[in-house]
């Protein structure tokens, strides 16, 4: 060794960087991510139980999946990636968030033994990948298409949304929101892209107070009363077949903003000053009034002074109306927002058949009904408590979108966990023409998959090894037996396809694709570096100078000892610049 002493280390992280690697750090990210799955794994399926999650603020009560990651506030940085896939699930199908997080959990506990006995990871995701694409064609080779054109594409329609309900705090009045939730989407489908925009396209309003079963849907837009000036209630409160102006203008009286001076000679010239400010609202009030609207609705505020300028005229008004309303509005009536009041022609105002306001529990809806572009919908729900009515708005949205992705796909397959046992059939079949390891991979990922049927069971307290005893059997012996599922009335198994237990192929397909890739993610991990925050904001600064005596206050102990040791075998200094926080790491470096 030069010199005969110890070399300093190589300078890489930070100080207090956490990092491990190796088979055991893959180890203990598949742990982490088993501790996530039993915080959702209870709430799967019609029996599914629900979560209670209080963040100091508010209380959620609910049994959505993606709803449940998103307010644990993980912090395990592999973890996270159940997070991922489930919000994903959300916002691509609406529904399955639980289901793919529980897959992509039991792929990795499946496939756990195979690390532990040094298979090499990269093998392993890729024969994940195989199984994986062989399942997603599977399901697309085993989905029923339907026509939405006819009766039965229709019941179709009704019965998925019935079975996204089914598993929610509404499933009991499905009777009622089934037949509205299909409604609602079918008057979007109407429209080439509607369907791209449901959210904008369906408002949910939530009114606490009276039973859930006095929750209705408006076929046009509905919107709660906004605040108001004296004059509003003297305003005409219904019409027929009204012309409707949006404005993004502020209809109210403003002083001159500009810090100017104006030097004036006698008060008669003050007075032509207010006189022009007066002047400015009076010309918009008159352009509103005079391009023949009988209803005025900005995004801006509308002042007192417009507010009984309106009524004394016949016209009805409404000021800081919501952005999403408003448009929805203009999507509905045909009207388009207009940005000023100069030159406003007919062409730009909007018509519905009937506009009223409503009284709906304590709140005051405004409402636009037979409009001519029957593309937006409105759904008021009611229930007697503020967290019942979010989840209640939670349920519908997921429903709302798996109707959504039927009338996409235009295909549907049984659930009940069918689907996933006629799957883990095939892949078991197939794992026997596979040679080496890859056999014993896809013959996990087909175990990985009954998870769902044996969590139904669990979940509605039966016997899940006598049940999928028993769908196993059938899916193998009996030719008929492809959509036999668990049976949660009555604990036993039964061919959900003529229950009507029906879900998009596609909702199916996207949970398959997800929870493998997110699989596959975790596998490919094999060091995590957790870097910390800097807690000396002057470490940046810590210099060596010419000697030790130059070390700046930002070196550890452990650093300094080093560099001690090596500039007394050297008989003279060391000199270089530190970054911020770093780490003295074990290592050989130069000297």
């Amino acid at each position: 060794m030069n010199g005969g002493g110890m070399r300093p280390g190589i300078i890489l992280l930070r100080e207090g960087t956490d990092t491990s690697q190796g088979k055991a750090q893959l180890i203990s990210n598949i742990n982490a991510c088993q501790v996530v799955s039993d915080a959702v794994r209870t709430t799967l399926g019609p029996r599914g139980m629900d979560k209670l999650v209080a963040d100091g603020r508010r209380v959620t009560i609910s049994n959505d999946g993606a709803t449940i990651m998103r307010l644990l506030e993980i912090e395990h940085p592999a973890a996270k990636t159940l997070v991922d896939i489930s919000m994903s699930q959300d916002a691509e199908v609406g529904d399955g968030t639980t289901s793919v997080v529980l897959l992509a959990v039991e792929v990795l506990k499946q496939m756990k033994p195979f690390v532990e006995e040094g298979v090499h990871p990269q093998i392993i995701i890729r024969h994940i990948r195989k199984a994986s694409s062989l399942a997603v064609q599977k399901v697309r080779e085993l989905a029923v298409s339907f026509d939405i054109n006819t009766p039965e594409g229709e019941e179709m329609l009704l019965k998925t949304a019935s079975t996204a309900l089914n598993s929610k705090l509404i499933a009991s009045h499905q009777d009622l929101f089934a037949p509205m939730i299909v409604d609602a989407v079918l008057s979007l489908s109407q429209e080439v892209d509607g369907l791209d925009d449901l959210r904008g396209m369906i408002a949910i309003k939530k009114i606490p107070g009276g039973d859930v079963r006095q929750s209705f849907l408006v076929k046009g837009v509905a919107f709660k009363k906004t605040f108001s000036y004296a004059g509003f209630e003297q305003m005409t409160k219904n019409f027929t077949n009204p012309k409707v102006l949006l404005l993004n203008v502020e209809l109210e009286l403003k002083n001159e903003k500009e810090n100017a001076e104006v030097r004036i000679e006698d008060p008669e010239q003050y007075q032509s000053i207010v006189d022009a400010e007066w002047q400015v609202i009076y010309d918009k009030l008159d352009a509103c009034v005079n391009c023949g609207a009988n209803i005025v609705l900005s995004k801006l505020p509308v002042g007192d002074l417009a507010t009984q300028y309106f009524a004394d005229r016949g016209l009805f008004c409404a000021g800081r109306v919501e952005d999403g309303d408003l448009k929805r509005v203009a999507k509905a009536t045909g009207a388009t927002i207009q940005t000023s009041t100069n030159g406003i022609f007919e062409g730009v105002l909007g018509t519905c058949a009937n506009f009223e306001e409503k009284q709906v529990g304590d709140e005051r809806f405004n409402l636009f009904t037979g409009c001519p572009n029957s593309l937006t919908t409105t759904m008021i729900l009611r229930g007697g408590s503020e967290q019942f009515i979010a989840e209640s708005e939670r349920s519908i949205h997921d429903s709302l979108m798996v109707v959504k992705r039927s009338l996409k796909s235009k295909a549907v397959v049984a659930g009940g966990g069918a689907i996933e046992m006629e799957v883990a059939k095939y892949l078991k079949e197939h794992a026997l023409t596979i040679e080496g390891k890859g056999q014993l991979v896809v013959n996990a990922f087909a175990r990985a998959l009954e998870i769902v049927p044996r969590q139904l069971c669990d979940n509605a307290g039966f016997d899940s090894n006598d049940i999928l005893s028993s769908l196993r059997r059938k899916h193998t012996q009996d030719e008929n037996g492809t959509w036999y599922g668990v049976d949660i009335e009555n604990g036993d198994i039964m061919d959900t396809f003529v229950a009507g237990v029906w879900e998009p192929s596609d909702n199916k397909s996207n949970s398959l694709a997800s929870a493998s890739e997110a699989a596959c993610v975790i596998l490919s991990i094999d060091e995590t570096v957790i870097n910390p925050r800097s807690q000396d904001p002057g470490a940046a600064n810590g210099m060596m100078g010419g000697g030790m005596g130059g070390q700046g206050p930002g070196l550890s102990n452990t650093m300094a000892g080093a560099m001690d040791a090596v500039n007394a075998q050297k008989g003279g200094s060391r000199s270089g610049n530190l970054g911020n926080g770093v780490s003295y790491l074990k290592g050989r470096g130069g000297g």
